[in-house]
Order: C-alpha cells, then structure tokens, then sequence
C-alpha cells in the first residue's frame, strides 16, 4: 500500500510528479497573488473642484514613512518603497524570506495649482494629496449656460 501511494500523488504519476514538484517554487512564484501585485503600480484616483486637485493613492499595508512625494517644477512624483525580512530558527531549518517592493508615479501638475500648500496624507492604506489651485484660478472659474 505504501508503494502505490508514491507511485500516485494526487492521482498522477511518479514521473509528473516528480517534475511538477521540481518546477513548482518558479511557477509558484510566477503564480501568485503577491508577485502580481508587485508588479503593478496602485490606482490613483483624480478630482477636481473650484479651489484644488485631489489625489487618491490606493497603497494598503505601507505605513507613512514608506512614501516620497517629491515637486520638482511642475513635476510631481509620488514613490513608496518596503522592504521585510523575515527569519525562523527552529531546531532543524532556518527560514529566511525578503520581500522588495517598490512603486513610483509621476504627474505633470497643472500651472494653477500653488505648489508650496500641497498638502499629504495616508488613512486607511490610501494615501491623499490636495493640491490647492490659486486664488486666480479659483476667481476664473465660470459656468456656461447652455443655449
């Protein structure tokens, strides 16, 4: 009975099994959840009124500490980095994990928005930015009525 338990895994053969086994820490890791999201960058959300912009980083589980938010010009850029290191001692193994995780976006701000009063601030794994629009921008705001 113990032998024809290794010869089929899961329903499968030895020798599938076998490679499956050899293969599965790269296609785990090409699979999973967490190294997708890696590799994206988060949503920002973009509004405006009369008197600012208003930014919405999606960005759960960084702290804000982990965030730059850089003007230069009339550039802004918004980056975040983390980086974890785990590690377990136990009698027989050491297991060490790393997880590097980066992101940067740049904007082109608009030359209404007064620069020096931008304001920052992360809540509930979303980071929010007002970009305050000057007063002459805000006096020039009109409505125009539709004929």
């Amino acid at each position: 009975m113990a032998t024809k338990t290794l010869a089929r895994r899961n329903g499968g053969h030895l020798l599938t099994n076998v490679f499956n086994d050899f293969f599965s820490p790269w296609t785990d890791l090409l699979t999973e959840p967490t190294w997708e999201r890696a590799l994206t960058v988060p949503a920002v959300n973009i509004t405006e009124n009369d008197k600012n912009y208003q930014l919405s980083v999606a960005a759960p589980g960084l702290k804000k500490e982990d965030f730059n938010v850089d003007v230069d010009g009339n550039m802004l850029t918004i980056s975040a980095e983390k980086e974890e290191n785990k590690e377990e001692k136990d009698q027989e193994y050491t297991r060490k994990e790393y997880n590097y995780s980066s992101f940067s976006r740049t904007f082109t701000l608009p030359s209404e928005v007064k620069q020096s009063a931008i304001e920052a601030e992360y809540k509930d794994g979303v980071l929010h930015l007002m970009l305050p629009k000057t007063e002459a921008a805000q006096k020039a705001t009109t409505k125009v009525k539709i004929k």
